[in-house]
């Protein structure tokens, strides 16, 4: 049977796994918790509600009627997205394959107003320790963040780097990194770089500068747009570009919701999802995206 991983179960992904899980798609939804609608504290303009009523029930309902129909919920922070033969999910407890990934775990409320960072993007920034850290064997590297998503990274980077520098950047550590990664908690003034283009280094409080070839960013969890930055998939700033089909730029890889820029509304997180369910089950029923 062909499956369906979702990572989110907001109102974008559980509507997604509503319409997979009834077109008889496997369907398995990761999140790492409540989100931004349970945290509202009324929703009042939605469809069918006749008064407000607190954002975390209306997220429960959901996912209790995503469950009636069969959809299974894990809960796991996703830190990562590959492929080889198939699309898979990695979290820190195990890796998800899937015949099709939706990304619906909202936007990103804010980014990290550091100089240098989006200048040097591509040229030494990078959101994909998977991706890159064979370009930087043998360098010195640091990461910037402070939970399990950094020690995903810091994890992918240590086999190869020559030393490898958390940045924590003010931030509480909320993760165990081993011994060989260094922590700095000073917040990050800029990232350097040379007249060519590339990072030379970091440049923290105080004013002391520590030599690095490459930065990762890995702050808070990682986001539907971080997820699609280390597949490759187009974006535009903090938005996932999509087709008409709510699928990025990769085959098999939808994206639904606030994610996806717009009005960061329920009624167009729902939709969204339902049109990304629907284009993923109907591509599944008819053999996949890649000649499965």
């Amino acid at each position: 049977m062909a499956n369906v991983v979702i990572i989110g179960s907001g109102p974008a992904g559980v509507s997604a796994a509503l319409y997979t899980a009834r077109a008889g798609i496997d369907t398995t939804v990761l999140s790492k918790g409540p989100g931004a609608l349970a945290r509202a504290e009324g929703i009042e303009n939605y469809y069918g509600l006749a008064g407000p009523i607190p954002g975390a029930e209306l997220e429960r309902r959901g996912i209790e009627g995503a469950k009636a129909v069969g959809v299974k919920f894990v809960e796991a922070e996703a830190v990562g997205l590959t492929f080889t033969d198939r699309l898979t999910v990695e979290t820190l407890t195990g890796a998800w394959p899937a015949d099709a990934v939706i990304l619906a775990t909202g936007a990103a409320r804010s980014a990290p107003p550091v100089p240098g960072l989006a200048a040097l993007e591509g040229h030494g920034v990078s959101y994909c320790a998977t991706c890159d850290a064979f370009f930087y064997r043998g360098k010195e590297v640091a990461v910037l963040g402070s939970g399990a998503y950094a020690l995903h990274e810091a994890q992918a980077l240590l086999p190869l780097a020559a030393k490898v520098t958390l940045l924590t950047g003010g931030a509480e550590v909320t993760a165990d990194f081993p011994p060989e990664v260094a922590v700095r908690t000073e917040k990050v003034e800029a990232i350097l770089g040379e007249e060519a283009g590339r990072v030379t280094g970091v440049r923290l409080a105080g004013g002391e500068e520590l030599p690095a070839a490459g930065v990762f960013i890995a702050l808070g969890v990682a986001g539907s747009t971080a997820l699609a930055r280390k597949m490759g998939a187009e974006v535009d700033g903090a938005r996932i570009v999509v087709d008409e089909r709510m699928m990025t730029t990769i085959p098999g890889l939808f994206a639904a919701g606030d994610c996806t820029g717009g009005m960061l509304q329920v009624a167009k997180a729902v939709y969204e999802g339902a049109r990304a369910g629907f284009e993923a089950a109907k591509a599944l029923r008819k053999g996949g995206f890649y000649g499965a």
